[in-house]
């Protein structure tokens, strides 16, 4: 699960560059247009306020900067079948200030990740850099998430709080794997009937669909050739795109790739092992100090861990709003911390609280991670993350497969380890109502310009050496930074930042076998 990296939200200081209120443009269509869809390629954008289009805290607070401007995309619901069914994307850009080069696309991962939200939280942290000043900052909500219409919908916000309340997943054994598998078949049957246009929906929301709203949203924003930036699964996005369209693509850079050829049981494997990596980085860091709450002894870090969490299999913490910490979510408040570098003060906040009965800190972290705001609203992430991973990879019913990938999770990420057998129950995905629209290979990208591929080395969520193997795939460069973290671009390392700016600005790749170090 390859959500985007945090991004601070910061407030703008810089003065208002944004245009009037509503504002119509009719760039398109520029660039190739594919039959039948000339009415999409062709149509105006009208660009206004972007309060209206804020479904969570984050992007209230980022959406009432005069700087923004939003917009919706109509595209087709099923590219085989133009003239039916549409449905809308939310669009978000922050205007180039002088000597605009084009548009600047991004994605922060996911799925299910906002782009609105993303671009909305960079914007004010890049807007008085070349490269705010080159290009528009351009992000948008993929199909059936965030502020596109129609959304993706599972679950209500209650039956989020009593499925991450029933911890069912600790439990192994044949009871408990029945369970879990009358739950997935459940919450797959929840998102066909509670999701408009139901398994037309979901049949048609997965990356190949995403890419070609891409190919929409470029020559709609009046670019012959686009210029992205995907982060996380966001670089699925982006070498799917390229393997469709390559003389479409101008630029991209792709950080923490997800490895174009692993499976989803090799992939978790491999993202169970980054994990334990960075659990190992932050027990170290932790030892160093007086008040670590998993001792001083790095060694010991993951036996100390355990004996915290494990209790909460059968005893979770009740905390003040009446909600329970449970196994499940204070360890998903590790995994969330161990994404950046930056929230390994909350975690050992959160255990030491944990030491003295008490959950809010990691319960913060564990809701931050599911997305869910200070009115017990939840957005549709979670929901889209299984949706869209349901139809871009093949899925998986062998127990024995499921058994053996789980066993070997607990090898590499042993703090996540709960202590009990594992059953191997059958996730949503063996019980989803339509089927997969793609899987993982190598894509064929024949006539695309040199993209820019960023891998971290100890990345917890996306091994470095996908990276590697994907800036292969592609023919690309690779620029490597070394450091424990997800994703690096734009987020303060001036090595980095200055690497992919070069790139994105002049076309100028790093040279070959480039590092930067941790700053």
């Amino acid at each position: 699960m390859c959500l985007l990296t945090p991004l601070a939200a910061c407030a703008s200081t810089h003065p208002s560059t944004a245009q009037p209120q509503s504002e119509t443009e009719q760039k398109g269509p520029a660039g190739p247009v594919p039959a039948g869809l000339d009415k999409f390629y062709a149509q105006p954008l009208t660009w206004a306020d972007c309060a209206p289009y804020a479904t969570s805290d984050d992007a209230r607070s980022l959406f009432s900067s005069q700087d923004l401007q939003c917009a919706r995309l109509t595209v087709p619901l099923d590219y085989a079948a133009p003239q039916g069914d549409t449905i809308t994307l939310g669009v978000l850009r922050h205007k180039a200030s002088n000597d605009r080069i084009g548009s600047l696309v991004l994605n922060p991962g996911g799925p299910g990740a906002s782009g609105m939200v993303a671009a909305a939280s960079l914007a004010s942290q890049v807007s008085n850099t070349e490269l705010g000043q080159r290009f528009d900052l351009v992000g948008f909500d993929p199909r059936g998430i965030g502020a596109s219409e129609p959304g993706v919908t599972c679950l209500t916000d209650a039956e989020r709080d009593t499925e991450r309340a029933e911890d069912l997943d600790t439990d192994g054994s044949p009871a408990g794997v029945a369970k879990q598998e009358a739950e997935a078949k459940d919450f797959a049957a929840k998102c066909a009937q509670r999701t408009q246009h139901g398994t037309a929906m979901l049949a048609n929301l997965g990356t190949r669909d995403v890419a070609r709203d891409l190919d929409v949203l470029r020559s709609v924003l009046g670019e012959q050739k686009l210029t992205y930036l995907g982060y996380s699964y966001g670089t699925r996005i982006g070498s799917t795109y390229a393997e469709a369209f390559p003389g479409n693509v101008r630029a991209m850079i792709l950080d923490g790739a997800l490895d174009p050829n692993q499976d989803e049981t090799a992939s978790l494997v491999a993202q169970g092992a980054g994990f334990g990596l960075a659990f190992n980085q932050f027990a170290a860091w932790c030892a160093a100090r007086q008040d670590c709450a998993l001792g001083r002894n790095a060694a010991g870090a993951t036996k100390a861990f355990q004996n915290l969490v494990r209790p909460l299999t059968q005893n979770p913490v009740r905390l003040n709003d009446g909600r329970v910490l449970t196994f499940d979510d204070a360890t998903l408040a590790a995994i969330q911390a161990l994404y950046s570098q930056q929230l390994w003060e909350s975690l050992n906040t959160g255990l030491n609280e944990l030491h003295r009965g008490t959950g809010a800190t990691l319960m913060a972290l564990a809701d931050q991670y599911n997305e869910r705001d200070s009115r017990g609203h939840y957005t549709n992430t979670q929901d889209a993350f299984t949706a869209v991973r349901c139809v871009d990879d093949p899925r998986v019913t062998d127990k024995t497969e499921i058994l053996n990938a789980e066993n070997l999770y607990d090898r590499v990420a042993p703090f996540l380890d709960d202590g009990r057998s594992n059953g191997a129950a059958l996730d949503a995905c063996a019980f989803w109502p339509v089927p997969n629209t793609s899987q993982p290979h190598e894509p064929k990208v024949a006539g695309l310009p040199p993209v820019l591929v960023i891998s971290t080395t100890k990345d917890p969520a996306t091994p470095y050496e996908a990276g590697v193997n994907l800036a292969k795939a592609m023919n690309g460069a690779l620029l490597t930074f070394e450091g424990t973290q997800h994703t690096v671009f734009l987020q303060g390392n001036s090595c980095v930042d200055q690497a992919g700016t070069d790139y994105l600005v002049k076309g100028t790749l790093p040279p070959s076998g480039k590092r930067c170090a941790g700053q």
